[in-house]
């Protein structure tokens, strides 16, 4: 009787699993993943009271905090956790071995990011939930096209920058310092820790020039019931796929599969 390998499609989806059961396993990982931004969540909406002022008048700052950082924690369940998890992976020296194994490598990887994408989906949706729930988030079905578009830009994106910027660390040591220095201060001028009204121009440029504030700024229109359907913001999805496009390409040149030096296989094997 002759066997089968499964497709490629078929391994990806079996990586994409064995990799979530991994993250899920790794409390650390789902805390700063999940866990801190919805502790953000609660705490900025219970110091934080009042509106948040637009051109077009003003709405509640809980409904600007929820869409916010539910965009923050699918960038930290693709981004942040791609820069982290695949120097680990090839410090370990598991995406060397993939190679030798019947396993295409780029299914491998594709199990990553897939696990990656869908702990994306499900941070985001619980951040959504609660905002409904306790935060008298609204949702106009006239603006979910938007918002799911916009959501799907971000996540392929950003996936790829992940992949890319792990590509470029040196090792995993370095990774985290890497992966937080990358996006928490952008955070900060990209109106999702902070709605900025009126700051200093460069701020606000450098602001435009990164992908967070575009995605951000983007997602928090589809949920702004001051902004009408489709709510589509072509301009800030343009910059976000740019980025991605970026990150693709420095992946697929960059990307390396063996261990570095010093990190955990040497350490072992001396």
């Amino acid at each position: 009787m002759t066997r089968s390998w499964p497709t490629w499609t078929q391994s990806v989806l079996r990586q994409g699993k064995a990799q979530t059961r991994v993250f899920w396993r790794t409390p650390v990982a789902a805390f700063f993943t999940l866990f801190l931004p919805l502790i953000m969540l609660v705490l900025f909406n219970a110091l934080f009271d009042g509106d948040v002022e637009t051109d077009a008048g003003s709405f509640k700052i809980s409904q600007f905090y929820t869409a916010g950082l539910a965009a923050f924690a699918a960038v930290s369940a693709t981004y942040t956790n791609l820069v982290n998890m695949v120097p680990i992976r090839r410090d370990e020296g598991i995406l060397k071995r993939v190679r030798s194994t019947p396993l295409q490598p780029s299914a491998y990887v594709g199990g990553l990011v897939l696990s990656a994408v869908g702990i994306a989906i499900v941070g985001t949706l619980i951040m959504l939930f609660l905002g409904v729930v306790f935060y008298d988030l609204q949702i106009n079905m006239a603006k979910v096209p938007a918002a799911t578009v916009t959501f799907v830009v971000a996540l392929t994106s950003f996936s790829l920058l992940g992949l890319a910027v792990a590509s470029l660390v040196p090792n995993a040591s370095s990774a985290p310092a890497v992966a937080n220095a990358t996006i928490l201060p952008l955070a900060f001028i990209s109106n999702v820790f902070i709605p900025l009204e009126d700051p200093p121009r460069w701020l606000e440029v450098v602001g435009d020039i990164f992908p967070l504030k575009p995605f951000a700024e983007a997602f928090q229109v589809a949920f702004n019931p001051l902004e009408g359907a489709p709510a589509f913001r072509w301009g800030n999805l343009a910059v976000v796929a740019a980025w991605g496009v970026v990150g693709g390409v420095i992946a697929l040149k960059k990307f390396n599969w063996e261990p570095s030096v010093g990190g955990a296989t040497g350490r072992r094997s001396r």
